[in-house]
C-alpha cells in the first residue's frame, strides 16, 4: 500500500475516524490528538445575545463562512424559539457565502445568497466586499469560533472595520483546547522529534489550539521549526492553511477542500517526497517512526531510530560517539551506551554491515555514493 510505513498526525475533531480510517486503508500509520473541543452551540449564551441582536437590528450584510455553523445556529434558534425571527431579520439582509457548504445552508434555511466565490477563499470574498465598498454598512460575521492571534477571521473583521463597516461577530461555535492535553503534548513532541511523516490540519480552530498548547509549554520555536524543514503540514484548505503560513511554514492542500481529496492528495504526495538510500547493497527508505530495507517494512525501537535519524542527517558522513550520545534518552555519559546501541540498530537491520565503524572517529551508513537514488 502506497502509505506503508509512514506515520501521520491527525488534529481533526470532527470525522478524525473516518479520516484516519482513509489513510490506513493505504497503510498508514496515524497519530490522532483532536485539538479542540466545541461548546455546544445551544449552551452558548454568546450566540444567543447576538442573535437577539440581529432580529432587533438586522445588518445589512451578513457572511456565511461554514455550513455546519450557519445549520446549527438556525437549529439553536428554533431551540430558543426565535428561529422565525432570525430567519426573517436576515432574509433583509444581503447574504455571502464562502463555499458551496455555506450556500447550501442557507438555502435550505429557505433563504438565497446574493452571491458565493468558486474558490471557497475568504480573501476571495473580502476582496469582492472591499472592491464594492462597505463603509457604513452593517456586516455580520459567521466566526469559526474562539478569537486567537492565530485564527484568521478576526483579521477579516478588523479590515472590514478598516474599511469603515460597523462589523458585528456572529461567534455560531465556541472552541477550546481539548481536555486531554496529554495526547496533545505527545502529538507536538512527535513533530519536534519528526516522528511524524506529516500533520494534517482540517479546521483553522485546530491549527490555533495546536499553536497555543505550544506556546503554553515554550516549545513554539521548536514546533514551527520542524514543521518548516522536516514534517509536511497537509491542509483540508487555504482557510485552514492561512494561520500555518502567516508562521513562514510551507503547506499542501487539495483544489477540493474536501478529505476525500485532501487523502488522496497525501497518499500521492509523500511517496513522492520520500527519498532512498542505498546503504551497503540494501535499499533503504527512513520513515518517522520506521525504516523500509529492501521493501520490508522493520518496526525499530524508540533508540534505534534516534540513532538511524541521527546518522541519516548527512548520509555517509561520519558522527562521533560523543554527538550520538547527545542524542540518546537518558542522560548517561558513557560512550559504551553507543556501542551498545548501535549493535542493537545493526541486529534490527539486518545487515551490520549498514552502519559502518571508523576507527577512533564514530560511525556512519554505508552509504553507496556512486548510487543515484531517485524519488520512491
Amino acid at each position: 500500500m502506497p502509505l506503508t510505513g509512514f506515520t501521520i498526525g491527525l488534529t481533526a475533531a470532527r470525522r478524525s475516524e473516518e479520516f484516519g480510517a482513509l489513510l490506513a486503508r493505504r497503510g498508514a500509520q496515524v497519530m490522532s490528538a483532536p485539538t479542540i473541543i466545541i461548546v455546544p452551540l445551544a449552551d452558548d449564551s454568546a450566540l444567543a445575545e447576538v442573535t437577539e441582536e440581529i432580529i432587533a437590528d438586522p445588518p445589512d450584510l451578513m457572511v456565511a463562512t461554514t455550513g455546519i455553523g450557519f445549520r446549527g445556529w438556525v437549529e439553536a434558534a428554533e431551540g430558543w424559539g426565535n428561529a422565525e425571527e432570525l430567519l426573517g431579520a436576515l432574509g433583509g439582509s444581503r447574504l455571502i457565502a464562502r463555499g458551496p457548504k455555506a450556500k447550501g445552508a442557507i438555502r435550505a434555511a429557505g433563504l438565497t445568497e446574493e452571491w458565493s466565490p468558486d474558490s471557497e477563499s475568504s480573501s476571495e470574498v473580502l476582496d469582492k466586499l472591499l472592491d464594492e465598498g462597505v463603509e457604513g454598512l452593517r456586516v455580520a460575521v459567521q466566526l469559526h469560533g474562539a478569537t486567537t492571534e492565530w485564527e484568521p477571521l478576526p483579521d477579516f473583521c478588523d479590515v472590514l472595520r478598516a474599511a469603515g463597516a460597523n462589523v458585528l461577530p456572529v461567534p455560531v461555535y465556541r472552541w477550546n483546547v481539548h481536555p486531554d492535553v496529554a495526547r496533545i503534548d505527545k502529538l507536538i513532541a512527535a513533530v519536534i522529534r519528526s516522528d511524524l511523516d506529516a500533520i494534517t490540519f482540517t479546521s483553522a480552530p485546530a491549527v490555533a489550539a495546536l499553536f497555543t498548547r505550544a506556546k503554553e509549554l515554550g516549545k513554539m520555536a521548536a514546533l514551527t521549526h520542524a514543521m518548516r524543514t522536516s514534517v509536511p503540514v497537509f491542509c483540508v484548505g487555504s482557510v485552514t492553511a492561512g494561520p500555518i503560513e502567516a508562521q513562514q511554514i510551507p503547506t499542501i492542500y487539495p483544489h477540493r477542500y474536501r478529505l476525500g481529496a485532501l487523502a488522496r492528495l497525501i497518499t500521492d504526495e509523500l511517496p513522492r517526497r520520500s527519498h532512498r538510500l542505498r546503504v551497503h547493497g540494501h535499499d533503504t527508505a527512513i520513515r518517522g517512526q520506521s525504516v523500509i530495507v529492501d521493501d520490508k517494512l522493520l518496526e525499530l525501537s524508540a533508540t534505534s531510530m534516534t540513532l538511524l535519524k541521527t546518522l541519516a542527517v548527512n548520509p555517509g558522513r561520519v558522527v562521533s560517539r560523543t554527538d550520538l550520545l547527545a542524542g540518546l534518552p537518558g542522560d548517561s555519559c558513557d560512550t559504551h551506551a553507543v556501542e551498545v546501541a548501535v549493535a542493537r540498530l545493526r541486529g534490527a537491520l539486518g545487515d551490520p554491515k549498514m552502519i559502518q565503524t571508523v576507527v577512533k572517529r564514530g560511525y556512519r551508513l554505508a552509504v553507496d555514493l556512486e548510487y543515484d537514488g531517485e524519488d520512491e
